[in-house]
This record gives structure tokens, sequence and C-alpha cells, in this order.
């Protein structure tokens, strides 16, 4: 019996945005200290790149994981309707209150495309390029023995913990 190929397809889009690295579980000195220049009040802006990736069976009739069609529309309406020349923090809702990092908004993108999928299954990936040195790399929620597990679930807390990505 042979196996069915297997195989990853990418969609890639630019988008732009603003937030400010700051999360309402910290006092305005803590946040200075973890943040530093990206707790400015005013905010601050990127060029977000994302790259979606799928991953399952090249079906035999079509040729295809996921018609391209679908994840672009997915990304249309996830990503350049509701982020792009956005502010995270004020405009979407889901950063009201916790911290628009990269590594939210991956996990934001995840969930939100999932639901635009016929097969939410087969999303493989997201990785956002905030510049050309930080990258952050989201493949769902942490799974510990192939079971999530609900102890390791990302707070925001947690999220605000590593140094400002823009720190370079």
């Amino acid at each position: 019996m042979s196996q069915q190929p297997v195989a990853f397809l990418t969609r890639r889009e630019t988008f732009s945005a603003c937030h400010r690295l700051h999360s309402p579980q910290l006092s305005d000195a803590e946040n200075l200290a973890i943040f530093g220049k990206c707790n400015n009040f005013n905010g601050h802006g990127h060029n977000y790149t994302v790259e979606l990736t799928v991953r399952g069976p090249i079906d035999q009739r079509t040729g295809m994981v996921l018609n391209i069609t679908e994840l672009k529309d997915a990304i249309e309406t996830v990503i350049m309707k509701r982020l792009d020349h956005k502010n995270l923090d004020k405009d979407v809702e889901y950063f009201a209150k916790i911290p628009s990092t990269t590594e939210n908004l991956a996990v934001y993108i995840w969930d939100n495309i999932r639901t635009h999928l016929k097969k939410p299954e087969l999303l493989y990936e997201v990785k956002i390029y905030e510049t050309p040195k930080n990258i952050v790399t989201y493949r769902g929620p942490y799974q510990l023995n192939g079971l999530y597990n609900a102890m390791n679930k990302r707070t925001p807390r947690d999220s605000c913990t590593n140094i400002s990505s823009d720190s370079d």
C-alpha cells in the first residue's frame, strides 16, 4: 500500500499596523522596564510579513493540499480587513486586555484563520516577521504527550516577559 504524498503550502502577505507594548496587568513602571521604547504612549508601527502554511495530503483529484483561493480569502478577511492600517490596541477587540506582542498577534491570526478554513486542521504554522531580525512562529496550543496542557496555556503576563522585539 502506497502512502499519499503530503505537502506544505505557504501563502505570504504583508500588512502595516501600529501598537503599543503595554500590559494592563503590570504597573506603568514595570511596563516601561520590560518594553522600553516600545511602551511609548503614542505607540509605534511595523510593516509585518505573515506566512501562513498549511500541511496535508495532496488530493488525488485536484492535485492540491488546499485551494490557494480559500487561504487567500481567509487572509483577506482576517489580516487585511481587520489588521492592515489599524491600531492593534484600539481597533482590534482581542488586544483590549492583552499586550499586542507579535506572539499574541500570531495566536490571534491562528485562531481566526482556522475559523475561515473548511479543514482548519490543515493549518500548520503562522510565521510573522515583525522586523527582518525578529520573527515569531506559532504552531497552535502547547501539546504535552499529544494532549493539550491547560497549565501551560499562554497568558498575557507570560507573553510579556520577553524583551521588546523592537530593541534592535
